[in-house]
């Protein structure tokens, strides 16, 4: 199992935003370990996401059907397709256990998803649970915490 230094572990991150702002959704979802997570909790401070309410929380089989959904051609909603852009802070590394390959990295964001004329903006923090697997980090959870996250949301198409 490979140890990864600061650097990589934020690039990682970096490179993750990117990779959705371009709508390789399909590179995205392999930045997942199989049994990884995406969680967007409802309430701030959350810390179930089985017993209490969440805005997002799917695993990778159910990331996946998302992903064929938005790049399907009878997805109307998506005629044209939305876009996004990720506006990233420095990711600070929260913990790292080199002995037992995990990581934790958390970012403050905005995140802009627009849509024709329609423009909106999200900002929070997203914390990476990180796993190395051989040579490689996989997201085992990526919880996404919206300042606002208690607020009425429309259609949140893409992943932030």
């Amino acid at each position: 199992m490979a140890t990864f230094t600061d650097k990589q572990l934020t690039d990682f991150v970096y490179a993750e935003a990117r990779v959705l702002d371009e709508q390789r959704f399909d590179d995205w979802l392999a930045l997942f370990a199989d049994d990884g997570y995406y969680w967007m909790p409802l309430l701030p401070g959350q810390t179930d996401a089985k017993l209490q309410t969440s805005l997002l929380y799917e695993d990778k089989l159910l990331l996946g059907v998302r992903i064929q959904r938005l790049s399907g051609a009878r997805t109307f909603s998506q005629q044209p397709r939305s876009r996004c852009h990720h506006l990233l802070q420095q990711p600070t590394i929260e913990s790292a256990d080199a002995a037992a390959g995990r990581y934790v990295v958390r970012t403050a964001f905005h995140y802009v998803e627009t849509r024709l004329d329609v423009q909106t903006l999200y900002a929070g923090w997203a914390t990476h649970t990180l796993r190395a697997e051989g040579d490689a980090l996989k997201i085992e959870l990526k919880r996404v915490d919206l300042v606002n996250s208690d607020a009425a949301f429309g259609n949140i198409n893409l992943f932030m």
